[in-house]
């Protein structure tokens, strides 16, 4: 099995100190001891995603009120404990059409633009979501007197790139700033945390065989933990932080294939790592990519495209230049503080792993 690595934005889909997912309970009862006005609103598109969810849990314990734009409501109902009865309430938004933006944006004093995706399907392609869409948003946010607006954007944004995302990421990035001059822009490196599609994905893979093929092994990234790229949104919709662009990595920079390896180790699992070229992912990307086509998208192509093998080529690293945490007074978690709190379910003994290895040292 093959498969490749992007950055961790996603449309579907806590506290600082290694909470490693949003607690309900927690914000419940800080909502309960704690008097809370809701006097102020924000809007976050994909609020129920993997970085939404845990901006809409800090914005919550920050009193606001927070609206949750996304296309499934149903599915993202989870929120509402974020905060009391009423505070956190997930609403239809469809981000290609003015009205739907417009009717989630009215009286909001912030906006938190999540949306992104990995792999185009039927109408929702780069250009619609991550150009358009963010160009949508902008404008109508600008038009409608919203003082705040955070975009979420990556690491590798590039209006040259050969990749249709992260070039699409780059003319969604220059749409905001057109439509909106102080908007706050995020680029995060890939991301981690319980609910990623990074790490969950190869610890799964690790369990179909004893090879684990990669494409872009020795590409370099600075994984970033998903909580703090919530507190520098939330820091940047409270005010805290000044408009501009923000580059978001971790404190270690690592090969693809170090970040597999360091995943092995977590879960406990030997596996031979192989590197395949670049023409050999980009043939592989090129077969799942028709069989999405042909199926009519009942295959969804999550394994690996040929536009995530182009990303590949480039290093995802925060650039020397650029403001990042330092700027924020934001001191990043590490992969290893945090990896093993949620990869153990995929160690051979899952839960029972460190009983069975203590086990072995006992003497009978």
């Amino acid at each position: 099995m093959v498969t490749g690595a992007v950055n961790g934005d996603r449309n579907e889909i806590t506290t600082v100190d290694r909470d490693l997912s949003p607690k309900p309970t927690e914000a419940i009862e800080l909502a309960t001891h704690t008097e809370i006005r809701m006097s102020k609103l924000v809007t976050i598109f994909g609020g129920s995603g993997f970085v939404g969810r845990y901006i809409a849990l800090r914005m919550a314990k920050q009193g606001w009120r927070v609206r949750v734009a996304v296309r499934r409501p149903n599915e993202a109902m989870f929120v509402k404990p974020y905060g009391t009865v009423g505070q956190v309430e997930p609403v239809f938004c469809n981000i290609r059409d003015d009205d739907s933006v417009r009717a989630v944006t009215q009286g909001a004093d912030a906006v938190v633009n999540c949306v992104g995706i990995l792999n185009e399907h039927g109408r929702n392609s780069f250009a619609a979501v991550q150009d358009e869409g963010a160009a949508r948003i902008a404008r109508i946010a600008r038009e409608l007197g919203v003082a705040r607006l955070v975009h979420m954007s990556a690491i590798g944004a590039n209006a040259d790139s050969d990749s249709a995302y992260a070039k699409t990421k780059a003319l969604g990035e220059q749409a905001t700033l057109e439509n909106f001059p102080g908007a706050t822009i995020l680029r995060p490196s890939v991301i981690f945390g319980s609910e990623d599609q990074f790490f969950n994905k190869f610890a799964k893979m690790s369990g179909l065989g004893p090879v684990l093929a990669l494409v872009g092994g020795d590409t370099r990234f600075q994984p970033v933990y998903v909580d703090d790229v919530a507190k520098a949104a939330e820091m940047a919709v409270l005010g805290k932080a000044d408009a501009g662009v923000y580059e978001l990595g971790g404190p270690d920079v690592q090969t693809l294939r170090e970040l597999i390896q360091q995943m092995l180790d977590v879960i406990q699992r030997k596996r031979l790592v192989i590197n395949l070229p670049f023409w050999v992912g980009s043939i592989i990307g090129t077969v799942f990519d028709i069989l999405q086509t042909i199926t009519g998208g009942l295959f969804a192509n999550s394994i690996l495209t040929r536009d995530q093998v182009r990303n590949l080529r480039n290093d995802n690293v925060v650039s020397a230049d650029a403001k990042g945490f330092a700027d924020l007074g934001v001191e990043p978690v590490a992969t290893e503080a945090v990896l093993p709190d949620y990869l153990w379910v995929y160690r051979p003994s899952g839960q029972f792993a460190a009983i069975k290895n203590s086990a072995k040292n006992v003497k009978p």
